[in-house]
């Protein structure tokens, strides 16, 4: 209650990698699964896993696994602590928070990292995190924290603008 009564909130329009811009940007040549998460505004890690496993079974060999903001310190976090059932060709986290040291949100929910995180480099060989020079919610400074975790510092720094040669990536992937 204390979080939701003292929260900051805006109402500026804010950049959102959504339905439209990913189905433009990747046309045809992905399926894209889009969960939908259980109360955005009170996120509960097990709530979610358990979601997010519900759509395992339909998940094809060689997906492609993105997520950003609170959806990749989720991944993250799943990718940590469980053996992925299937083979993923490359996961993106983006901008995803380390720990509760954002200013103006609370990290809460159970999204706490453990130490180890070797099992997302067991799980995906292909894992980029990439984080934005001028983001407002996630500091760069989360990036230098997955860093020191991470064996493989397969870290990208990009300007919010430049969001579009992610895309990209993901249809060379496939070529």
């Amino acid at each position: 209650m204390h979080y939701l009564k003292t929260r900051n909130i805006s109402i500026e329009k804010k950049k959102r990698w959504a339905e439209g811009y990913l189905d433009k940007e990747l046309g045809k040549q992905f399926e894209i699964i889009r969960p939908r998460f259980p109360l955005s505004e009170d996120s509960k890690y097990n709530d979610w896993k358990i979601n997010f496993e519900r759509y395992i079974p339909f998940l094809k060999n060689n997906v492609i696994l993105i997520g950003s903001s609170l959806g990749g310190i989720f991944l993250a976090k799943y990718l940590s602590e469980n053996k992925f059932p299937k083979k993923i060709l490359a996961t993106y986290i983006i901008c995803p928070p380390y720990d509760n040291t954002l200013p103006d949100e609370d990290l809460a929910g159970g999204f706490k990292l453990k130490d180890d995180l070797s099992l997302i480099e067991k799980n995906c060989k292909n894992t980029t995190f990439i984080f934005s020079k001028d983001d407002d919610v996630v500091p760069v400074s989360h990036a230098e924290k997955y860093k020191s975790k991470l064996k493989n510092k397969n870290l990208l720094f990009i300007k919010v603008k430049m969001v579009t040669s992610v895309f990209q990536n993901f249809q060379r992937l496939l070529r």
